[in-house]
């Protein structure tokens, strides 16, 4: 029962950071349909962009999150403007093979500047464990659950509350009729684009503090596995992009807990492609009837 319990707490401090790498998918995929594939990648920037900082500006951990989310948001915003904007009225495989040449883009301008080795993410803060009998609680966990949590909370308020949340749910409806009612298209897929990216750096800075070692290839499989995450919730869909993310890192940890570390990677397809045979749509996902 303890092992259980200690795989569950690291299942839902890994499951949140891919809910936060998810959550970016599912937002861009929901106002435009698009799978971006260099989303991934953007968290890998955010992380090194957090490790310069701290490395060699000395920031605290909290101003160099701050600065990396900022950093990536506008990092998101240029990407969709060059890359995605022009591409806008073609078909959804054009969009997509363009997705992943800013993918390869993203990883081998990195790789160019910082070479391919692993870097030692530097530590920023004093580190704590809490024991409760044999189940370690790590001060990590805690700060990871904390800062996912926060930044899923904000999210879901600006969604929810805010004229720009209210604008990316009825571009994501409509996006004629919403152009048709005065709102600015551009500038609505623009802020999606720059609230996912900046996810995306958080979880990637968390990720960092977490294994304590980034590489620029570093967001390839975290990226993969937060679009399943997402298409498990029911991708395009906010909650469940969360939900996804949760589900996907308490299963891997289990996996690892059961002795079969090597296979966590195997089994997080092996659940996507149950989810797409059982419910195609996601697990909080509806099958919407389109008539013709």
């Amino acid at each position: 029962m303890e092992i259980l319990i200690q795989q569950l707490i690291n299942g839902i401090a890994l499951g949140s950071i891919y809910a936060l790498i998810a959550l970016g998918y599912t937002m861009v995929y929901g106002i435009i349909q698009l799978i971006n594939f260099a989303h991934g990648d953007i968290y890998m920037v955010g992380a090194f962009v957090a490790f310069f900082l701290i490395s060699i500006f000395h920031l605290p951990f909290f101003a160099a999150l701050i600065i990396a989310m900022l950093a990536c948001s506008l990092l998101g915003v240029i990407i969709e403007r060059v890359a995605y904007k022009p591409l806008r009225n073609q078909n959804r495989l054009t969009a997509l093979i363009t997705a992943i040449g800013v993918s390869f883009f993203l990883e081998y301008t990195m790789m160019y500047f910082v070479k391919p080795d692993p870097r030692a993410f530097p530590a920023s803060f004093k580190l704590h464990n809490i024991t409760i009998g044999n189940v370690v609680i790590s001060s990590k966990d805690i700060l990871i659950l904390i800062i996912s949590f926060t930044l899923m909370l904000i999210l879901t308020y600006i969604v929810n509350r805010t004229k720009t949340g209210k604008s990316m749910r009825a571009v994501s409806f409509d996006k004629d009729a919403a152009q048709l009612m005065g709102i600015d298209v551009n500038k609505t897929i623009s802020a999606t684009f720059a609230i996912g990216s900046s996810l995306a750096a958080a979880a990637g800075v968390l990720v960092g503090m977490y294994y304590g070692q980034i590489d620029p290839l570093m967001g390839i499989m975290p990226g993969l596995k937060a679009f399943i995450a997402a298409v498990i919730g029911g991708i395009g869909i906010i909650p469940g992009a969360a939900f996804g993310g949760l589900i996907l890192g308490v299963t891997e940890a289990l996996v690892s807990g059961a002795g079969y570390s090597m296979l966590r990677d195997a089994v997080a397809f092996v659940v996507l492609i149950l989810i797409l045979i059982i419910k195609p749509t996601g697990i909080l996902g509806k099958n919407i009837r389109e008539k013709v």
